[in-house]
């Protein structure tokens, strides 16, 4: 009988271990024939931003952690390339699963090919067409090298092979970000952060920033915090500020400003579980994160985002979620606030599923 083959899942930023907890699950199904091993890269070292969420999804400690700390995309980069490296002549894996578009995904994905080890993309195809973007970078490589590409939507198969992807790497799966919410959506609902901050369900916003074009530039930061400021004060707006985007307002000396708004909250970055109970309860949700974009669409609640564009856009013709600038804001808010909450979307194999396909196409060629 043939040994389980060892195949390596990389997170290294918070939206990563979404994607990987489902995918994990699935893999501790099979023992006999899969060896699934963690590898946390350590791009997000902020316990707040990784190690609740490993706890929140029900992951194992990883059995890898590289813990390349802060510093500058090259310097992550090197850290990671070096000790992925090593993992990877140590436990000599049969596949390098990868997911998203951070600094991780594209590092580790690279490491793993010029070691000729076969790389698979969860979450492939996605494209903003903004270049700008470090994210799409990292997406447009990744997908040029993966072996096999696991894609959200249909559209986004359609955008490999417009790009000359050979069709049979490219499979159609589902969003896998929604087998983690599935998975969670009970056990959050029971968590009770409405009461916690003394809100309403339904009658309060939830913000999300992070994003350099929005949080690194002092005039567009400014401008979005203004926009907050005239928003109806008795509508709560409950901001957990990322770590990033509190440093700016700190040294753009913002915080003054930020602390006379009476309607806004601002608190430390929240667990996976919390933020969904709130997510979940939100009349609106204003965000510049892709995978809020998502998740919101799923639930049915109005999402305005602070961006130009978007590699997501079935959330701009299937579900709830609207691009704005900052110049926007207010009148957007006012417009949701005019309406009904919209019916959540039921979108082609966004169903908690996502998982199981990928272990199917995976069971057949291993």
């Amino acid at each position: 009988m043939k040994p389980p083959l060892n195949i390596l899942l990389v997170a290294g930023a918070r939206p990563n271990f979404m994607k990987v907890a489902p995918l994990w699950r699935e893999l501790c199904r099979y023992p006999e024939e899969f060896r699934p091993i963690l590898v946390h890269t350590g791009q997000h070292y902020d316990p707040q931003m990784s190690g609740v969420f490993i706890e929140e999804l029900e992951l194992p400690v990883p059995d890898h952690a590289l813990a390349v700390g802060p510093g500058t995309h090259a310097e992550q980069a090197a850290r990671i390339t070096a000790g992925f490296e090593r993992i990877c002549r140590e436990t000599k894996p049969s596949l390098v699963v990868v997911v998203g578009d951070t600094t991780s995904t594209l590092v580790c994905a690279v490491t793993a090919k010029k070691l000729d080890i076969a790389v698979a993309h969860v979450e492939a195809g996605l494209r903003s067409r903004d270049w700008s973007m470090p994210e799409e970078t990292n997406r447009v490589q990744t997908d040029r090298i993966s072996d096999f590409l696991f894609t959200p939507t249909r559209d986004a198969g359609r955008n490999l092979v417009d790009e000359g992807v050979v069709p049979n790497r490219i499979h159609f799966v589902g969003n896998i970000m929604i087998d983690a919410l599935v998975a969670a959506r009970p056990q959050a609902a029971l968590r009770g952060a409405c009461a916690r901050f003394n809100l309403t369900p339904g009658g309060f916003g939830l913000l999300t920033l992070h994003r350099p074009s929005n949080v690194d530039v002092e005039g567009v930061l400014r401008e979005i915090l203004e926009g907050l400021g005239r928003l109806d004060p008795r509508l709560p707006i409950v901001f957990p500020v990322h770590p990033r985007t509190q440093k700016n307002i700190d040294s753009f000396g913002l915080n003054t400003l930020l602390d006379s708004m009476n309607g806004v909250r601002r608190t430390e970055p929240l667990g996976y579980l919390d933020f969904l109970d709130l997510e979940l309860n939100a009349r609106f949700v204003i965000t510049d994160s892709g995978g809020i974009q998502e998740e919101t669409t799923w639930l049915g609640v109005p999402c305005l985002t602070l961006r130009k564009n978007t590699e997501r856009p079935i959330t701009l013709t299937h579900g709830t979620n609207a691009l704005i600038e900052p110049s926007g804001l207010s009148s957007a808010v006012e417009h949701i606030l005019s309406k009904t909450r919209p019916t959540a979307a039921a979108i082609e194999f966004w169903d908690g599923a996502a998982a199981q396909r990928i272990l199917k196409v995976l069971r057949a060629v291993a």
